[in-house]
């Protein structure tokens, strides 16, 4: 049976999932090297947001949602190379489930409208510009480190696998005459500035391509013989090179390419040292085998097929970026563009907006190496720029680089890392906008903006000052670690900020003017992309105060109060009249789709009420994700795998709620068994032998917890938590 015809049959096969009626999920059907890999469909998150529903609202004609953003392609943990295919180029990651023709294969990804270098294409007999062909979902196949699709137009099998820095395809001709590969070097998923390309030897190429400030070099071989180049304009945006294949042979294409952001010399020393001679199956067991390793780690029983797929797929995804950009022999171009070497690997910036709530944390306990070489970077580059750099919005570095050091992450230079985070706290023209008046004042002043609209461009006032605040909380951690009373005393007072735009009269986070008085008009239902709030509404960012949940209970009245607002914020319908490109997936005014609110489905246990925050987990566990017609939709942007780790801390039963703090909120797992082995050997196993959804009680290592959080040392150390339910 095709994949399509599974797809058109499981639309009437259904399962219920905590109440919620939802269709069973399949995996890629890719090939794999275990029992893991095996569940992942890396198609999850491709396909567009449809469901009204889910959305809110009826989107123009002319919007697809921004909803997973994810690629199917090929890629190790945290590699430098993603080889996936390209459907659409200015796209979120160039691949997007309703188009029919593949225009490329790309070597880089992230899913941010940004990367997707290094375009090839296999070409056959008579093939013309521009250069493309159809395909179909029923022959086309996925799994971590493997992706396959047949080329309609051009009848060609392509296979692709890859390691960190190399990609590996394998072109089946159907007929071996004239066989050509697309470099399709003047696209990109930004504006291509310069591009070259030469032939070395006799089944070489080398070049380069630039888009912006980034340079990506490459060293790429052909099984077969090369007869000639033919180059249409090069270096120029509309420009490509075609690799003319000598006849002669009827074996399979193969081409070796290795990327470097440093030189040709370096991406050809990485193809000599990842896979030189090595066969397409070689590589492919050894990057699935990576994966099954990593997968593995956590074990779980009891739950049905569409929450294991869901549960690894999004494990899976979890470990794509950051990105490596050190080569094998240790050198990178840093910030400033000099080659340099040092004792550690050289990664990209993470999406610390996002992913600081979770991926971050997930990442510090799988990989605590690749976490200390990532901070690492990231002191590299504010050693540079005199800041701490941020991604996008807020200074969160801070609460990565806290918590990775409290969960005893620490092969780095945290004394530099401290000081620069300083430099952000303190110093304007920084990391922080408006960091002297929210010294000043106690919170990040609004401008006072005549009808505003949903992309009006201000201070998001309201958002800083949370954010900020929280990010002082994060500090005054590592100031504490430091011994640094001083700034200990003072981080920890401004912590308490986020009070200072918390209107008692409406019991919402609103905008507050320099002069002290608060925004008016005011809408707590209308969503900004930058005034007042970052991509929110005032319901999403109104319970954003992970480091005090207690002081915000007080500040809506207490329990009785809290427990209401609440209730009305996952009940409070959205309104279909407010489209916003980036805010979508509701339940109520609740948004899964973006990242502001993702900590207040855990708000009731702060008014000892864990059964309410569980049936909202389940919710959006069984309804956020893997959805839609082929159940391969998510409800909002993957954001580098933070909704992918939002669903696996869910899932297992445990959020770190306070990242910068180095415990988590327990709730109840969607498995009975899991078993999580650490990178020590140790092994942290939660069961829920009842099988309720209902927590109501919770032991550790045999005792009653008196609380609901479980401290990192229960991970770091190994034990158990069991938990008594009620159905």
């Amino acid at each position: 049976m095709t994949k399509v015809n599974k797809n058109i049959v499981l639309a009437v096969l259904s399962i219920t999932i905590f109440g919620f009626t939802i269709n069973a999920q399949e995996s890629g059907g890719g090939l794999s090297k275990g029992k893991y890999t095996a569940l992942v469909n890396p198609f999850i998150g491709t396909a567009p947001l449809l469901d009204i529903k889910i959305i809110g609202y009826t989107p123009p004609p002319d919007m697809r949602v921004w909803a997973g953003l994810v690629f199917p392609g090929s890629s190790v943990p945290n590699a430098m190379v993603q080889l996936s295919p390209m459907t659409k180029y200015r796209s979120g990651a160039g691949y997007e489930y309703e188009d029919k023709e593949i225009l490329g294969f790309t070597h880089t990804n992230k899913g941010h409208w940004n990367l997707c270098h290094i375009p090839l294409l296999p070409v056959s007999e008579g093939a013309s510009f521009p250069y493309k062909s159809s395909f179909s979902h029923d022959q086309e196949k996925a799994s971590p480190a493997y992706y396959e699709v047949y080329l309609k137009d051009y009848n060609v099998q392509v296979k692709l696998t890859s390691t960190l820095h190399c990609g590996v395809h394998e072109y089946t001709f159907k007929n071996n005459n004239k066989r050509s590969v697309l470099f399709d070097l003047g696209h990109a998923n930004n504006r291509v500035n310069d591009w070259n390309i030469k032939q070395e030897g006799t089944n070489a190429v080398t070049g380069f391509q630039r888009t912006g400030g980034e340079k990506i070099y490459f060293y790429a071989t052909c099984s077969s013989a090369i007869d000639k180049i033919d180059v249409k304009d090069m270096a120029k945006s509309d420009g490509y090179a075609l690799i003319n294949i000598k006849d002669g042979d009827t074996n399979p294409v193969t081409v070796k390419i290795a990327l470097s952001f440093v030189s040709i010399e370096n991406a050809k020393e990485n193809l000599k040292t990842e896979v030189n001679d090595k066969t397409f199956t070689k590589v492919f067991e050894e990057g699935s085998t990576t994966w099954e390793n990593l997968l593995s780690k956590i074990q779980v029983k009891g739950g049905d097929k569409q929450q294991e797929v869901m549960f690894y797929s999004m494990l899976y995804r979890s470990f794509l970026w950051p990105a490596l950009r050190s080569d094998v022999n240790g050198q990178f171009i840093d910030e400033a563009g000099k080659v340099r070497k040092e004792n550690y690997q050289y990664y990209t910036l993470p999406s610390l907006w996002d992913d600081y709530r979770n991926k971050l944390v997930l990442l510090s306990i799988f990989s605590p190496d690749v976490t200390s070489d990532v901070i690492s970077s990231i002191i590299n580059q504010g050693e540079i720029k005199g800041f701490i750099p941020t991604f996008f919005h807020g200074d969160h570095a801070a609460s990565f680089i806290a918590g990775s050091y409290r969960r005893g992450i620490r092969n780095y230079d945290v004394k530099k890392a401290y000081q620069l985070l300083l430099n952000n706290a303190y110093k304007e023209g920084g990391t922080r906008p408006h960091i002297a008046e929210y010294i000043a004042k106690g919170y990040v002043p609004e401008q006072d903006v005549k009808n505003p609209v949903i992309e009006t461009k201000a201070n998001a006032g309201v958002t800083k000052t949370l954010e900020y605040a929280y990010d002082d909380h994060a500090l005054s951690l590592l100031a504490k670690e430091m011994n640094d009373t001083e700034h200990y005393n003072d981080l920890t007072k401004r912590s308490k900020n986020y009070a200072n735009v918390f209107d008692k009269q409406t019991t919402f986070m609103r905008g507050k003017l320099a002069d002290g008085s608060w925004v008016t008009p005011f809408n707590p239902e209308f969503p900004y992309y930058e005034y007042m709030y970052r991509e929110a509404n005032a319901w999403q960012v109104s319970f954003f105060v992970p480091h005090d949940m207690k002081g915000l209970v007080a500040l809506y009245g207490g329990a009785k109060p809290f427990e209401a607002k609440l209730d009305e914020f996952f009940t409070k319908p959205w309104n279909p009249d407010y489209i916003a490109w980036n805010i979508s997936g509701f339940i109520g005014q609740y948004c899964h789709g973006n990242q502001p609110d993702h900590e207040a489905p855990f708000s009731y246990y702060f008014v000892n009420k864990p059964e309410k925050s569980q049936q909202r987990i389940d919710e959006i566990l069984a309804t956020m994700y893997g959805i839609g017609p082929e159940k391969l939709a998510m409800s909002g942007m993957d954001d580098a795998g933070e909704m992918s780790s939002w669903y696996v801390f869910g899932a297992l039963g445990l959020y770190p709620l306070s990242p910068a703090d180095p415990e988590y909120i327990v709730t109840v797992p969607i498995f009975s068994e899991v078993n999580w082995t650490m990178p020590s050997g140790k092994k942290l196993t939660i069961t829920n032998p009842d099988g309720g959804r209902n927590l109501k009680e919770i032991k550790v290592n045999g005792n009653v917890s008196k609380g609901y959080f479980i401290s990192h040392d229960l991970l770091k150390n190994g034990g158990k938590i069991e938990l008594k339910t009620k159905k």
